[in-house]
């Protein structure tokens, strides 16, 4: 009889929370999510925004980080200190802060088709500018002004949130933003062949540094217009067009998403989240930065080879932050959304422990081993963070998202004023850094979700696994009721 009532109550719990209202909020209940994801198709809207999400976060941070691997000569030309360079370091990732928490509610308000275009096409700019910079301060701001493109993670998130099913969700949601981070590694390994490509022409370094930053800007132009083309904000269309066919709120925009942006930052979660978020991506944006100048100190390495092993950081994104996602969604098949927070706690606790013991090591191929092993676990816990987030409120889904991805960059400010510090070498604040990454992996545990959202999102998990299984021989999913 106790169990009877207690499952009564659960119910009574979950009919009111699935009958609430949506009033006042952009993102609602978006129908025809893919239960699968058929990597080799293009022929469904969802998988066109899955790889033109993962291509344009790609560029975006080839471009964003584009001139790391060439600081060596830049700091060479433009007379730079070590607290110079890491000023910069963090001006690259400060503007980021604000820009995702700005970006967030403007997917929901806008969609998120016209949020990446205009990003790409408005970021492209000081990508390519920036060789104009003669002096630390132009440096300074032209690196500020290129930080804005971070924010692009958010959009990537937030677009395949909206087009995929909860059972895949997580593996969708790690897979391009990895793909999308794994242009930080192929920037520092590309980047210097693009200059070696110049000074063949018989230019100077000085120009080649300049002239290289080119090439990705232009690019980013280019999928600007793919994502125009080929993209739309969710299966059923465009938010403009649905609003005026009535098949989405056409209620105040504005009003709803600063409801959403407030309701996200009223939950202890997001915070939690924020803080988990910082002490992965916001490490991974460090090593980014510093890793190619690192290795070329520490070890006396040429340019290129420095850009290589750097390189070999980031190229782990191919599969370890999908890797997160899998186990995320595998662990929430078993243990629903609190096995999701379980994984994450793991991963991120053994990744500061791999962080500890990457700053101890003196050899250059033990610290490359070290390195690749802590780079496994620091992506496998972005992956699992963003297994996370479609959880904590969908009706405030771009804001979640927009505050979660902002404490990736604000841990990689905090992280920054490590390695500005002349008091400090950089394998000192490689050790602090693991250090504080152990700390923050118990904040994943606050992380919790009432019975009946448990409930609810486990109706959806085993309703989109049902349709998985009962897709056809084409391929195709079956509609989302």
């Amino acid at each position: 009889m106790k169990a009877h009532s207690k499952n009564r109550r659960l119910f009574t719990a979950l009919k009111m929370l699935c009958s609430a209202k949506t009033k006042g909020f952009t993102v609602m209940e978006i129908k025809n999510k893919a239960t699968r994801i058929n990597l080799f198709s293009l022929k469904t809207v969802q998988m066109r925004t899955f790889h033109l999400t993962w291509l344009s976060f790609f560029l975006c941070f080839f471009g964003w980080f584009g001139i790391a691997p060439l600081m060596p000569l830049v700091r060479d030309d433009l007379g730079l200190s070590k607290s110079e360079i890491g000023s910069t370091i963090i001006a690259s990732v400060a503007i980021t802060v604000l820009v995702r928490l700005l970006i967030g509610p403007l997917c929901d308000k806008i969609g998120p088709r016209k949020t990446y275009t205009g990003l790409l096409v408005l970021g492209s700019l000081p990508v390519m500018l920036i060789g104009l910079a003669d002096s630390y301060e132009t440096f300074l701001l032209a690196r500020l002004a290129i930080g804005s493109i971070g924010a692009s993670f958010v959009i990537t998130q937030y677009h395949t949130s909206t087009m995929f099913a909860p059972n895949v969700v997580g593996t969708a949601n790690a897979t391009t933003a990895g793909w999308g981070n794994l242009g930080g590694g192929v920037t520092q390994m590309v980047m210097p062949l693009i200059l070696a490509m110049i000074l063949g022409f018989g230019l100077s370094e000085t120009m080649g540094w300049r002239l290289a930053m080119v090439f990705p800007g232009a690019i980013m132009l280019v999928v600007a217009v793919l994502y125009w083309v080929f993209t739309t904000d969710c299966p059923e269309g465009n938010y403009a067009e649905m609003r005026k066919s009535g098949a989405l709120s056409a209620e105040d925009d504005h009003a709803g998403a600063t409801k959403g942006m407030m309701a996200a930052m009223s939950d202890y979660r997001v915070w939690a989240l924020f803080l988990v978020y910082g002490a992965c991506f916001g490490v991974e944006l460090t090593i980014n930065n510093i890793a190619a100048i690192y290795f070329f100190d520490r070890f006396d390495l040429s340019l290129a080879t420095a850009g290589v092993i750097a390189g070999l950081f980031g190229l782990m994104n191919i599969f370890a932050r999908t890797l997160g996602g899998v186990f995320s969604d595998k662990f929430a098949a078993k243990g629903g959304l609190s096995g999701r927070v379980k994984f994450l706690f793991f991963a991120l606790f053994v990744e500061g422990i791999a962080l500890v013991a990457f700053s101890m090591m003196d050899a250059l191929v033990i610290a490359v081993a070290v390195m690749i092993v802590f780079s496994l676990f620091v992506q496998m816990s972005e992956g699992a963070t963003f297994g996370i987030v479609p959880f904590v409120n969908r009706k405030a889904l771009g804001s979640v998202a927009g505050i979660v991805g902002a404490g990736g960059n604000a841990g990689a400010v905090a992280a920054g004023f490590l390695f500005k510090s002349e008091a400090l070498t950089y394998q000192e604040g490689l050790f602090y850094l693991g250090c504080a990454v152990i700390v923050c992996s118990f904040a994943a545990l606050a992380v919790r979700f009432s019975a009946a959202t448990q409930a609810e999102e486990q109706q959806r998990f085993d309703r989109a696994h049902a349709e998985r299984m009962g897709t056809s021989g084409s391929g195709q999913p079956v509609p989302a009721e």
